[in-house]
C-alpha cells in the first residue's frame, strides 16, 4: 500500500474511534448529572458495550498493518511533523490496547460505572462499607490491567503511563519528597504567623442562583464559549470535552461557602479552554487531543490559582462581587477578601485546599495508591491508613469517611494513577505563567490587562504555546519549548513565597 494511502486510512479509522469515544463521553456526563439512580446497571452495560466496540476498533490488526506500512517512511522522517506525532502516539495506544483482553476492558467499564453510582450514594452517608466491595473489584481489575500491560519495578508504572507517558514511580517519589521538604516549613511559618485572614467572609449566605450567574461571568471573561459548552451541577466537578463544539463543565454549590463552587468553576473552565482550543480539524487523532493529564491540569490550576486567586483578578471582579452579594460583603474590603481566598490552613477536603497544602493531599493519595496496587494496603484498611496519613501530614483528625477516603470520585472510576498529575499540573502552571509574563513584556503587562477584565492575551498565549500542539510533543518537551526550560519545582515554590510572604509576613 502506498504510504500516503495508508496514512489516510489510519487517520480515518482514528477519527471514527474519536466519534465513538465521544458517544461514551456523553453517557458518562449524563451519568454524573441527570441519570436516574436506578439507571446505573443499564448504563454499565451501555458503557461496557461502547468500550468493547472502541477496543475492537483500536486493536484491529489492520491498524498494526497500517502503522507498519508508514513507520520508517519519508512521511514520518521529520519527528516534529504532524504525521510523525500521530503515528507515534497511535502506535503507543495500539501497543497498549492489544495487550488488554477485551473481557477485561468490558469488565472495567461495567464495574466502574456501577462503582461510581455506589460511591455517589455512599459518600453523603459516610458509608465506606457499601463502597468497599466495589473498590476491591476496581483495584483487582487495575492490577490485572497493569499485569497485562507489563511494567518495570512497580505495577503503578503501567497505570501512570496512561495519564502521563514516560513518568515513573521513582521520579514521582523524588518529586513528592522534595516538594514536601519545601512546603512543610512554609506551612509551619504561616501557621505560626500572627497575621490571620478572616476566612469567615467566605462562610456567609451566598444564594446559589447568584453564584451561578457570577461564575458564568468569570468563565466567559476567561474565554469559555457557552455556545459550545454548558455548566451543570454534579457531586464531584469535572470537565467533559466531548468534541468540537461540545465541552461541558460541572460544579457543586454550597449556599454557605462561596469558594467551593466559584473556584471549582474556574478550575473546570481552565480544562474547558484547553478542550475548546484544540485544533478541531484534528479531532479524533493525537494532534487533536490533549498532551497529557499533567498538562491538562496545568491549565485548570493556572486559571483557578495563578489568575483566579491573584490580586489583579479581584481588583477587577471584587466590585462586581459586592454588587452581587451585598448582604454578605457589604462591609468587606478588597484586601480582606483577597486575603480570605488565599488563606492557608490545613483542611480535610482536597478540592478546598489552599495552594500551599494542596500537594500534601496528592502526596498522601499517591502513597496510598502505591500500597493498594502492590497489595501492601488492603482496601479494608484504607480508612485507617487514610486517617493516619492526614494526621501525620496535615495534623488533622478525620471525623468521617465522607471527609476522608470517600471524598474523591477517582477510585470509583478506576483512576488509579491520576492523582499525581494534579501536582505535575501545579508545577507546569507556575512555569508556564512565568513564561507568559516574560513573553508579554513582564508581569505588570498581564496584571494590568487582568485589572481591566482582559484575559485574552493570556488565553491566546496558551493557545499558541500549548493548546494548538495537541500531542505533537510529549509533556516534558512541550514544557521546554513553551518555557525554555525543563520542568522544575522552583517556579512553583517561588510563586508561593512571593504570594504568602507579604500576606503573612513570614519571609
Amino acid at each position: 500500500m502506498i504510504t500516503a494511502e495508508a496514512y489516510a486510512e489510519l487517520i480515518h479509522r482514528s477519527k471514527e474511534l474519536g466519534v465513538l469515544n465521544s458517544c461514551a463521553a456523553v453517557l458518562a456526563w449524563d451519568q454524573q448529572t441527570y441519570m436516574p439512580t436506578n439507571g446505573a446497571s443499564l448504563r454499565g452495560d451501555q458503557m461496557a458495550l461502547l468500550a468493547s466496540f472502541a477496543h475492537q476498533k483500536l486493536t484491529d490488526p489492520k491498524i498494526g498493518d497500517l502503522l507498519a506500512a508508514i513507520e520508517g517512511s519519508d512521511l514520518v522522517a521529520d519527528l516534529d511533523a504532524p504525521e510523525a506525532a500521530n503515528v507515534r502516539e497511535l502506535r503507543r495506544s495500539f501497543n497498549r490496547a492489544t495487550k488488554l483482553p477485551q473481557t477485561l476492558v468490558e469488565e472495567l467499564a461495567r464495574v466502574t460505572t456501577q462503582a461510581q453510582q455506589v460511591w455517589q450514594e455512599a459518600k453523603p452517608k459516610s458509608d465506606f462499607a457499601s463502597f468497599r466491595p466495589w473498590l476491591e473489584k476496581v483495584v483487582a481489575l487495575k492490577r490485572q490491567e497493569a499485569a497485562a500491560v507489563g511494567f518495570q519495578d512497580h505495577p503503578y508504572n503501567a497505570l501512570i503511563e496512561e495519564y502521563e507517558p514516560g513518568t515513573t514511580v521513582a521520579e514521582l517519589k523524588e518529586l513528592f519528597a522534595g516538594l514536601t521538604r519545601d512546603l512543610v516549613p512554609l506551612i509551619r511559618k504561616i501557621a505560626n504567623s500572627l497575621k490571620k485572614p478572616d476566612r469567615s467572609v467566605l462562610d456567609r449566605d451566598y444564594p446559589v442562583d447568584r453564584q451561578k450567574v457570577f461564575a458564568e461571568a468569570a468563565a466567559t471573561a476567561f474565554g469559555f464559549n457557552f455556545a459550545s459548552g454548558r455548566l451543570d451541577t454534579t457531586s464531584h466537578p469535572f470537565c467533559s470535552g466531548i468534541g468540537p463544539g461540545d465541552c461541558r463543565i460541572t460544579t457543586r454549590y454550597n449556599p454557605r461557602f462561596f469558594g467551593e463552587s466559584f473556584f471549582g468553576v474556574l478550575h473546570e473552565t481552565g480544562h474547558a479552554l484547553y478542550e475548546q482550543n484544540l485544533p478541531a480539524e484534528h479531532f479524533g487523532t493525537p494532534l487533536g487531543s490533549a498532551c497529557s493529564f499533567g498538562i491538562h491540569e496545568s491549565q485548570s490550576r493556572l486559571w483557578e490559582n495563578q489568575v483566579g486567586r491573584g490580586r489583579p483578578f479581584w481588583d477587577h471582579f471584587f466590585p462586581r462581587l459586592k454588587q452581587t452579594f451585598p448582604a454578605a460583603l457589604g462591609e468587606v474590603s478588597r484586601d480582606a477578601f483577597y486575603a480570605a481566598v488565599n488563606d492557608v490552613r490545613p483542611s480535610l477536603i482536597r478540592v478546598e485546599a489552599d495552594e500551599a497544602t494542596y500537594n500534601l493531599h496528592i502526596a498522601m493519595r499517591f502513597e496510598l495508591e502505591l500500597g493498594l496496587l502492590s497489595g501492601d494496603l488492603a482496601v479494608a484498611d484504607l480508612p485507617g491508613a487514610w486517617n493516619d496519613r492526614v494526621k501525620a501530614l496535615l495534623e488533622l483528625d478525620v471525623p468521617d469517611h465522607a471527609r476522608g477516603c470517600l471524598q474523591d470520585i477517582h477510585w470509583s472510576f478506576g483512576g488509579i494513577g491520576y492523582f499525581p498529575t494534579y501536582t505535575l499540573g501545579n508545577l507546569y502552571a507556575a512555569q508556564l505563567m512565568d513564561a507568559a509574563r516574560r513573553d508579554s513584556g513582564g508581569g505588570s503587562t498581564l496584571d494590568g490587562a487582568f485589572r481591566h477584565g482582559d484575559f485574552q492575551s493570556l488565553r491566546l498565549w496558551l493557545v499558541s504555546h500549548i493548546h494548538r500542539h495537541g500531542q505533537r510533543y510529549r509533556a516534558g518537551e512541550l514544557c521546554r519549548r513553551a518555557t525554555g526550560s525543563p520542568l522544575s519545582p522552583a517556579p512553583f515554590i517561588s510563586y508561593l513565597n512571593e504570594k504568602y510572604c507579604p500576606l503573612y509576613g513570614v519571609c
